[in-house]
């Protein structure tokens, strides 16, 4: 089988159909010297908040400065508990840490690697002043179960949300479930900046103002400040070539899962892996296509020497990384997670990736095997 080079992330196929739009955007943006806010981030902000269907979006520098912000308006801060997943980055729990609070895991579901919600109401305590679940590689989490629980304590959930861009739950839109999603426009993310952005997204009037004032050094209007803040500013070039990019994500989507569908029929029969599953009356939206992989590192090694690159997304769980040795948890206090991370492995997607390029690796993976 003549070898092939396929990569992780393609970036000559990658956004070629609309060089021509990005270029015109950076060049209006140099032309404008609207470098910090003005004209396009609000142009960007409105066109992501139609498209999303919310009333607030507020953009920041990245993903994790907008887990961070939320959590700070919410008030949350020394001698409080904020409850995550034990399989994520590490964005969703350093941010309750940087806010004084302390982070408490929960492991992840053996089926969609989401957060467990049949483990969450045993770690609530007196403490606990939020629920940060992480819709992770696109799969929404259990949002009817976790709201039930979350209304039972009164807790807010903050909706991590990096990963799953268009995500659904039941037919509504993973950010839109809890009191504000965070989003990531990392470049590698199905709709990418071409450098660190994020934003948040609320219904919530006076939240979104205090998001908004507390990102932009504590004041709406320059030299007025009603409070401390941060600098935390989507740049209007993130904002330009973005809103180059709005148009064409939702058939980004629909193509990422398509892929995702081929990869379902030409992986599924083979005994040694396990591929990805999806919730009944969701759209799981592959930012990531992860198996689970019986010698995981040598396949991975395998497929590196026939031109294939893939990933692990995480090869440490959470409470298994040294940042979180204080917390003094053991890797038998969360089997899943601790399981899952040396068989996880993550398969070439993106939106051009083609039929052949699928049955190369799939035909790779299947000669491993075999």
């Amino acid at each position: 089988m003549k070898m092939r080079k396929i990569q992780f992330v393609d970036l000559k196929a990658q956004y070629l159909s609309i060089k021509e739009s990005i270029d015109e955007a950076i060049s209006s943006v140099i032309n404008d010297t609207a470098f910090i806010g003005g004209k396009y981030v609000e142009t960007f902000e409105k066109e992501f908040a139609n498209l999303y269907g919310v009333k607030h979006c507020i953009s920041v520098a990245n993903g994790t400065d907008s887990l961070f912000i939320i959590m700070k308006m919410l008030g949350i801060g020394q001698g409080d508990e904020v409850i995550t997943v034990a399989n994520s980055w590490i964005s969703s729990s350093e941010t309750i840490s940087l806010c004084g609070a302390t982070p408490v895991f929960v492991d992840i579901d053996p089926v969609y690697y989401t957060i467990d919600e049949n483990k969450l109401e045993s770690a609530i305590t007196s403490k606990t002043k939020a629920i940060l679940p992480v819709h992770l590689y696109g799969q929404a989490c259990e949002m009817d179960k976790l709201c039930k629980i979350a209304n039972k304590f009164d807790l807010p959930i903050i909706e991590d949300c990096a990963q799953s861009h268009f995500s659904e739950f039941k037919g509504k839109r993973v950010g839109t479930v809890g009191i504000a999603g965070s989003f990531s426009f990392y470049p590698g993310k199905n709709l990418g900046a071409y450098g660190d952005a994020g934003c948040i997204i609320t219904d919530d009037d006076d939240l979104a103002l205090k998001f908004r004032m507390f990102a932009r050094h504590g004041a709406l209007r320059k030299h007025f400040h009603q409070i401390e803040g941060i600098n935390s500013r989507m740049d209007g070039l993130q904002a330009a070539i973005l809103t180059a990019k709005i148009p064409h994500i939702l058939n980004w989507t629909t193509l990422r899962i398509q892929n995702a569908n081929q990869y379902d029929a030409l992986l599924k029969d083979i005994p040694n892996i396990i591929i990805p599953a999806r919730r009944a009356e969701c759209k799981h939206t592959f930012h990531l296509y992860v198996i689970r992989a019986e010698k995981r590192d040598e396949l991975s090694l395998f497929l590196k020497e026939n031109g294939v690159e893939t990933a692990i997304h995480y090869p440490t769980s959470l409470p298994n990384l040294s940042a979180y040795r204080y917390l003094g948890y053991s890797s038998a206090d969360y089997p899943v997670a601790s399981k899952y991370q040396s068989e996880i492995l993550s398969l070439p997607m993106y939106s051009e990736l083609s039929y052949d390029d699928i049955k190369y690796i799939s035909d790779i993976i299947r000669r491993f095997y075999s």
